[in-house]
């Protein structure tokens, strides 16, 4: 097929477009969905206010312009391509957290090989099958970190309906699916957006740990604990409250989905996790080096941000679960760890766990911590002593540990 323009070619557009959709499953894309290059105008409002009230996560292209205008990203573009995979949400068989040998969990979101790899790799075929078939076809791919606002492309497209819990909800598999779209010169017939079926629905805002989602489809991007285990550097003590054993990311807001009650996917080979790598041993995690990191977890979403949020968020962990046969080793990096961040992390889990081996711990960090932030740290752990005992404070403070049945 020759490139065509206007009205003449609208009937091979559409058989074009036929052609696309049938080849998709093929592709190892599991729903496909078009939609005009028009700019994103009704987000602009909404990206602006977002970054007024500091919702942002810095994650972000920082450029609002880019994220609205598709000819940003690509000359005279005439329509957008939107692709979702499923993927998984269940382990088969997973390992039990134990007395001693307790577990984190890895959010769902980096199971298997890294979805960037996968969709960029679904995005290349795609490319190929249409310039096989097209002359002069240009087209821009983008997964996530790209420009453009993947919901909003997807929910325009009509692979999904914009949930309030901010993720795309398909009828067919749910929330459980990674989002790509590729912006192209191609004039393709758009579809139609599926209506918004959550209803009066609240669960998953009820739900949500620490209030990150301050109304429907609205996320405060720093209070989400998916936000929170990415980051690098101190957490603060609300937030390690809540983070129970999350590792990287947080599923509650699409666990407690009712649109998503009784979907797992398997049919994507590169998605399926190891359930030994996604919900881990805690304590091996705290002797991890660069290279057992890179070795272990380099083919995973979870290793964007390297090892150091990883390791200090299974130090939060340890201390969630009252881990006494952890306190050698949080007392060796409370003493001798050369990262404060994990120096003060560990202050409050060996507070947490409470007992003579950890207090003469903290005192011995005391005599010899520069810190002023770590410093603090050792100083709540040891009102904790000081305190009365509260019965209720371990019922009261208890975060339900995330798993994967």
């Amino acid at each position: 097929m020759k490139l065509l323009t206007g009205s003449a070619g609208r009937e091979e557009w559409l058989a074009l477009k036929k052609e696309i959709v049938e080849a998709a499953p093929k592709l190892g894309i599991d729903k496909i969905g078009f939609t005009t290059a028009d700019p994103f105008l009704e987000l602009k409002d909404i990206l602006l206010e977002h970054r007024r009230k500091g919702y942002e996560s810095g994650f972000e292209e920082p450029d609002i312009d880019k994220r609205v205008y598709p000819d940003r990203s690509l000359d005279e573009p005439r329509s957008i391509i939107a692709i979702a995979i499923a993927y998984p949400s269940k382990l088969n068989n997973p390992p039990r957290s134990e007395p001693g040998a307790y577990r984190g969990m890895i959010s769902r979101s980096a199971w298997g090989t890294d979805y960037h790899h996968v969709l960029r790799d679904r995005l290349a075929r795609l490319e190929e099958f249409i310039r096989s078939r097209v002359d002069g076809a240009h087209m821009v791919s983008m997964v996530d970190t790209g420009a453009l606002v993947d919901r909003a492309v997807s929910e325009r497209a009509g692979i999904g309906w914009s949930g309030k819990n901010c993720a795309i909800i398909t009828p067919e598999w749910g929330s459980w699916v990674y989002l790509g779209e590729m912006v192209t010169n191609l004039p393709l017939p758009p579809d139609t957006p599926i209506t918004e079926e959550c209803g009066d629905c609240t669960i998953c805002i009820d739900a949500c740990p620490t209030g990150a989602l301050v109304g429907p489809g609205q996320l405060n991007s720093n209070r989400c604990i998916s936000f929170i285990t990415q980051t690098k550097g101190y957490v603060e003590d609300e937030f390690k409250e809540k983070i129970g054993n999350r590792l990287y990311g947080c599923d509650t807001c699409q666990i407690v989905c009712p649109k998503n009650k009784g979907m797992n996917w398997t049919h994507q080979p590169e998605l399926q996790p190891d359930p030994e790598l996604v919900k881990p041993l805690l304590k091996p995690l705290l002797t991890m080096s660069n290279r057992e990191f890179k070795d272990k977890y380099g083919q995973s979403a979870a290793s964007w941000r390297g090892r150091k949020p990883i390791q200090r968020n299974a130090v939060i962990a340890l201390g969630h679960f009252r881990d006494r046969t952890a306190v050698p080793l949080l007392s060796k990096l409370l003493l001798e760890d050369p990262r404060p961040e994990i120096r003060a992390t560990a202050a409050w889990s060996l507070g947490r766990i409470a007992g003579e081996e950890a207090k003469d711990a903290v005192l011995k960090a005391l005599d010899k911590e520069t810190e002023d932030k770590v410093r603090e740290e050792l100083d709540k752990a040891l009102d904790k002593w000081a305190a009365p005992a509260d019965p209720g404070a371990e019922e009261k403070h208890a975060v339900k540990p995330q798993s994967a049945k």
